[in-house]
């Protein structure tokens, strides 16, 4: 997204959810408030704009009526580029946001190109395996940074993930970080 972002593109980073039951000890009132507030910040540190779809983090829907909320969210946004989670996934949260990106990048006639990334692989992300390659040694810096603006999210455990595959990826791309993406349908990054 920084890439992207310092290339000159507007970049937004659509959140199915604010995160409501994603802090212990807290209610979803507060959760959200402070994640959302995390959310917002992490984007400015990539020069990305945040936008919120309104479902409950942990009872995220795949339905009729939040297919069409994603294809309308899209449509509004006119998107090149569409990045989401890959499917086959343990946090049902992810899983419903690639069915519902899918779908919506097949109703629109595929007038986008989709990608879909890993998240935590091995820990979360099943079966993964990348199509591309794109080198963020330029903005690993910002990219840390991003992550250890959700506070509440233990950042030095999941950035140790991140970190491994970053440099995992890097190493099959030849480079010293990488991040891996799979195209729905073979499509190069733009």
């Amino acid at each position: 997204m920084a890439r992207y972002a310092d290339l000159g593109h507007e970049v937004v980073a659509a959140y199915l959810t604010r995160g409501e039951a994603g802090i212990e000890g807290k209610n979803e009132t507060q959760a959200a408030a402070i994640r959302t507030a995390e959310a917002e910040a992490a984007c400015h540190i990539l020069g990305a704009r945040p936008r919120f779809l309104g479902q409950i983090d942990g009872r995220t829907e795949v339905t009729s009526a939040r297919y069409d909320e994603m294809r309308h969210l899209l449509d509004e946004e006119g998107p090149d580029l569409v990045i989401t989670h890959w499917p086959l996934d343990t946090h049902r949260d992810h899983r419903a946001c690639a069915l519902l990106v899918h779908d919506a990048w097949l109703r629109s006639h595929r007038r986008f190109a989709l990608y879909f990334h890993e998240a935590m692989t091995g820990e979360q992300t099943h079966g993964f395996r990348p199509t591309h390659y794109v080198d963020i040694t330029s903005v690993l810096g910002r990219k840390r940074a991003a992550c250890e603006a959700h506070r509440s999210q233990n950042p030095p455990e999941f950035w140790t993930y991140h970190d491994q595959m970053q440099r995992f990826r890097g190493l099959e791309a030849r480079c010293a970080v990488a991040e891996a993406f799979c195209a729905a349908d073979g499509e190069r990054l733009p």
